[in-house]
């Protein structure tokens, strides 16, 4: 059996990988993120209260568990919030990490961290994982220091940059592009889009899939893990209207200079990802596909 342990379970990536990860026969899984669980946990899976800025507790758990694999999908991830918070970011985004680190001592567990097209300037036709670092946010200043810290290490890790993650969780409370701008127009609320930033949004279910996979193929080192289509912010929103037949007329297009943000966003992260295909076969789902998937789990969560 292989031991895998995760932080931050309460998010939407976490809940995908506690989903996915319970499923495998042979993985014995510990969730973990802060305070009590908030979601239906699988009956296979175990949850603890860890508070990764707590340097004591983190080696304690690591010591009891002595995990093969930790997945570290807690963060702070609100980019102006970050910017106003600068102290809360580096404590949650930089000695969190700093302290999983000091947990694994000098076991082989197998680190796999999350971080951001974010540490990107935005004035790129496509990054590569050598591209240039030049982050604009705090946030994206902060997941480029939680990289540094990996250097010095000698157990095995994994960095998974991603981009404007998506998905839907049981209780619909915690929003990300797809289900705010789905409930905004389905309510009839005029929106304010950006046409003039571009990602890649990556299905959450891709992401957990990606994890799983570089812990079984033992791939180290640093990848890009996104969606496959490249959209300015203003298609994502029309093809999420399109998708649910909501009305596109209540959509104004801006520009992001007309926005009162407090942090900078690169304006085009376009990830190259054949070195994740290469090296682990990662595929990820177009954005209609991934609109398919969280239409049918919404549906589902009607009926329970």
């Amino acid at each position: 059996m292989k031991k895998i342990l995760i932080t931050g379970a309460n998010g939407l990536l976490g809940q995908k990988l506690v989903s996915l990860l319970s499923k495998q026969p042979d993985v014995f899984l510990l969730a973990t993120a802060r305070g009590d669980c908030r979601f239906s946990l699988p009956q296979a899976v175990t949850y603890q209260s860890l508070d990764i800025t707590d340097v004591d507790a983190c080696i304690k758990l690591f010591d009891e568990f002595q995990p093969d694999a930790l997945i570290h999908a807690a963060a702070m991830t609100q980019v102006d919030a970050c910017e106003d918070e600068r102290a809360l970011c580096d404590l949650i985004n930089i000695t969190g990490v700093s302290n999983l680190i000091k947990a694994i001592g000098d076991r082989n567990t197998h680190f796999v961290h999350i971080s951001t097209d974010f540490v990107y300037k935005g004035d790129e036709a496509e990054y590569f994982e050598d591209s240039k670092v030049h982050p604009l946010s705090y946030y994206g200043t902060s997941k480029w220091k939680s990289e540094q810290l990996f250097k010095a290490v000698k157990f095995p890790y994994s960095i998974l940059r991603t981009v404007l993650v998506y998905g839907v969780l049981e209780d619909l409370t915690r929003s990300n592009i797809v289900l705010w701008a789905k409930g905004a127009l389905e309510k009839g609320q005029e929106i304010k889009v950006v046409d003039d930033q571009y990602r890649c949004p990556t299905l959450a279910e891709d992401l957990a899939l990606a994890c799983l996979q570089v812990v079984r193929k033992k791939a180290t080192g640093v990848y890009h893990v996104s969606g496959k289509d490249f959209l300015s912010i203003l298609e994502i929103v029309f093809q999420i209207a399109d998708y649910w037949n909501l009305d596109k007329s209540l959509i104004k297009s801006i520009a992001t200079s007309s926005l009162d943000q407090q942090a900078k966003r690169p304006p085009k992260t376009k990830l190259n990802l054949s070195k994740a295909k290469q090296d682990f076969n990662y595929q990820p789902k177009s954005f209609r596909e991934g609109l398919v998937l969280v239409d049918r789990q919404i549906q589902n969560l009607k009926l329970q």
